[in-house]
């Protein structure tokens, strides 16, 4: 189990930019993809901003390579392949020989598809449409990547809501350190669907202006689409084919609280435990992290439940921390390894990322997050968030190489 994991290989898409270049760009700038809502025909378009990726499927599909035709995709496929496609192309995937393996996460699947072929079902319609149903599957996105890359010993697909995409890397960290693989491919991927905004609509934590995490006047989330894969190899695999890594896998954690359906418990009892446990595992000592990149969703519940959580980790020490939620929207299955990808972007860099919108300090907490890019810092270790409907929180920490 002292087998190290490394990550040589990211890629993203998201209403911040398409691929790692344009996404740091955006960053650097301290930009906002939060806007209206244009290619998805719902409704709430007009009163409910998100992150919309503003490339249309027919778009998404031209950027791949090595796909075969006559198959239907769903968007969630799609924003999928885009990303692992970039993460494989920067780890010189086919290049490599390894034993390899995916392991990708989504909430939505297919919805988007699947709400075309009910409308048709609804007409009388139903074989003119079966190819958009069989798309619906959440698994389907994880054969599809695997059909990309040429994965066939082991495909496996995580559903945990929004910390789906860290518990597909903690997945595979877990499928490396035990020998049996040498490569895998994780992270998450949604994509808009009228489904998934009636409900979080439904549930009346969408806000109608740009999201405030940890702000003491936050309304709510703005929702958001996209896909962040990372290609995670073991140090064996390093040493045959020598490469410099982007960042180590230095700790995990994931743990139930079990307090609610959909709240976060008031204490922060899940969160607390997550990152607990991976600075646990990880050997650090809570003064070795530079940077906390948040779930900081903009609700009210989880923005005090993940600040009582960080203020009793730390002891009032609280590193410098920030919700880069509030510029891609919340991504959902997504959003662990978009974030992932931002917190590795932090180390290279040497970034603080800013949360956008902050104006007020919540009354309960003694702590404010970042609120403006800073550079030339030192950020060697980076702790990153993701906590899910249910009380499923994961944590997973990242190391300067």
């Amino acid at each position: 189990m002292s087998i190290r994991v490394y990550i040589t290989g990211m890629g993203i898409i998201s209403a911040l930019g398409d691929g790692i270049t344009e996404t740091l760009a955006n960053l650097q700038n301290s930009s906002s993809g939060i806007d209206k809502i244009t290619l998805l025909s719902t409704k709430h378009a007009e009163n409910l901003p998100g992150g919309e990726v503003k490339l249309s499927n027919e778009a998404l599909l031209e950027k791949l390579e090595r796909l075969k035709g006559g198959k239907t995709h769903s968007r969630t496929a799609l924003l999928a392949m885009v990303a692992a496609q970039e993460a494989a192309h920067m780890a010189q995937w086919h290049h490599t020989k390894a034993r390899s393996a995916v392991v990708s996460a989504t909430s939505v699947g297919g919805m988007d598809q699947g709400e075309i072929f009910y409308q048709d079902f609804l007409k009388d319609k139903p074989s003119a449409r079966l190819a958009l149903a069989k798309t619906h599957d959440c698994g389907n996105h994880t054969e599809q990547i695997a059909e990309l890359l040429q994965i066939e010993a082991y495909i496996a697909t995580t559903s945990t809501a929004c910390s789906s995409a860290l518990n597909a890397l903690i997945h595979g960290v877990r499928l490396i350190k035990h020998g049996g693989f040498e490569r895998v491919i994780v992270g998450g991927t949604d994509a808009y669907s009228r489904f998934t905004i009636n409900g979080f609509n439904a549930l009346m934590i969408l806000s109608d202006t740009p999201s405030q995490p940890f702000d003491k006047n936050r309304k709510g989330l703005n929702l958001g689409e996209g896909a962040g894969y990372l290609v995670l190899e073991s140090e064996d695999l390093i040493a045959r084919y020598p490469k410099k890594p982007l960042a180590e896998v230095k700790g995990y954690g994931n743990a139930c609280d079990a307090y609610h359906q959909t709240a976060s418990s008031p204490e922060g009892e899940g969160a607390y435990m997550s990152m607990k446990q991976a600075l646990d595992k990880s050997l650090l000592s809570t003064e070795a992290i530079d940077y906390i990149n948040t779930h900081g969703t903009g609700t009210v519940n989880n923005d005090l439940s993940e600040s009582i959580a960080m203020q009793r980790l730390f002891q009032g020490k609280v590193p410098p921390f920030s919700s880069t939620k509030s510029a891609t929207g919340h991504t959902l299955a997504a959003s662990g390894g978009i974030e992932a990808i931002f917190s590795i972007l932090a180390i290279q860099e040497h970034l603080l990322l800013p949360n956008l919108n902050f104006q007020e300090k919540m009354e309960e907490v003694n702590i404010s997050p970042q609120t403006v890019l800073l550079k030339n810092q030192k950020v060697d270790h980076v702790l990153s968030n993701s906590f899910g409907f249910g009380g499923n929180n994961s944590s997973v920490i990242f190391a300067r190489c």
